[in-house]
C-alpha cells in the first residue's frame, strides 16, 4: 500500500515537473523573456568586469606603493653614501693628525675619534646595505606586478569584447527567436494545425455560419416557406406557358395535336392517274 502511495506521489511530481518544464520552453521562446535573459547575462558579466577591475585597481595601487617606497628608498641610500663618505673623510683626518703627532697604529685605534668615526662608516655601510637590498627586492616585486598587471589588462579588454559581442548577439537572437516564431505560425497555418488565436476565431466564425444557415433552412422547411415558394414558382410557370401557348395559337405557330385547327374536308373525289 505504501508503495503505492510513494509511485502515485512520484508520478504526480513527474507530472508538475512536466507541465512546469513546459510551461518554462514556452516562455523561455518569447522575444522579450529573451531579450530580458541577455540583459540579465550582460549585467552580471558587467558586475564581474567591475570587480576585476578593482581588483587589478588594488593591484595597481601597491605596485605604486612599491615604486614610492623604492624612491624614498633611494634618496636614503644617498644620503648614507654621503654620510659613509663623511666618516671615512673625517676618519682620514683624524688618522692623519694623530700619526703626525707620532701616535703609532695602536694608539691611533685607541683614539676616541677615531673609533667614533669607524663606529659611524660600519653603521652606515650596514643600513646602507639593507636598503639597498630592500629596494633590490622592491623593483622585483615591481617588475612581477608590471606583467601581472598586464596580464590582467589584456583579459580585461577581453571580458570588455566579450560583453560587446553578448549585446549584439542579443539583437540577433530577439530577431531570430521573432523570425522563427513567425515562420513557424505560417507554416502550422498552411499546414492546418495552427493554434493561434486567429485560427481559431475563424473557425468559429465558419461554424457559426454553419448553423446559422442550418437553422435558416430549418425554419424555413418548419414555416412552409418552401413549399409556399415552389407552388409560386410552378403557377408563375404554368401563366408564362399558357401565354406563350396562347399567342402561338393565334399567329399561327402553334404546333401539336390538339392545338393545329383541322383543315376542311373537300367533296371532290381524289383525281386517279391515269
Amino acid at each position: 500500500m505504501f508503495g503505492a502511495f510513494g509511485r502515485w506521489l512520484k508520478a504526480i511530481g513527474y507530472l508538475l515537473t512536466g507541465r512546469i518544464d513546459s510551461s518554462r520552453r514556452v516562455l523561455d521562446q518569447d522575444p522579450h523573456v529573451v531579450r530580458a535573459k541577455y540583459d540579465e547575462i550582460t549585467r552580471q558579466k558587467i558586475n564581474q568586469i567591475q570587480t576585476y577591475k578593482q581588483a587589478v585597481a588594488g593591484l595597481i595601487a601597491q605596485e605604486e606603493q612599491k615604486m614610492a617606497k623604492v624612491k624614498t628608498l633611494s634618496e636614503e641610500v644617498g644620503n648614507l653614501e654621503r654620510l659613509k663618505a663623511g666618516a671615512l673623510g673625517k676618519a682620514k683626518m683624524t688618522v692623519e693628525k694623530l700619526k703626525a703627532a707620532g701616535k703609532d697604529d695602536a694608539a691611533v685605534k685607541a683614539d676616541e675619534d677615531y673609533k667614533k668615526c669607524l663606529a659611524a662608516f660600519n653603521d652606515f655601510s650596514s643600513t646602507l646595505a639593507e636598503k639597498q637590498k630592500h629596494i633590490a627586492e622592491l623593483e622585483t616585486d615591481i617588475a612581477g606586478y608590471a606583467k601581472t598587471i598586464g596580464d590582467h589588462k589584456v583579459q580585461l579588454q577581453q571580458l570588455l569584447r566579450d560583453v560587446d559581442k553578448i549585446r549584439s548577439e542579443a539583437h540577433e537572437a530577439v530577431a531570430d527567436v521573432i523570425t522563427a516564431k513567425q515562420e513557424k505560425d505560417i507554416s502550422d497555418t498552411l499546414a492546418g494545425i495552427a493554434r493561434d488565436g486567429t485560427a481559431e476565431e475563424l473557425q468559429r466564425l465558419r461554424q457559426m455560419r454553419q448553423e446559422l444557415k442550418a437553422e435558416a433552412r430549418i425554419s424555413k422547411e418548419l414555416a412552409g416557406t418552401d413549399t409556399k415558394v415552389q407552388e409560386a414558382e410552378f403557377l408563375e410557370y404554368a401563366r408564362k406557358s399558357q401565354a406563350s401557348a396562347e399567342f402561338d395559337s393565334l399567329i399561327g405557330l402553334a404546333g401539336g395535336t390538339g392545338n393545329t385547327p383541322e383543315k376542311p374536308k373537300s367533296d371532290k373525289p381524289t383525281a386517279l392517274p391515269e
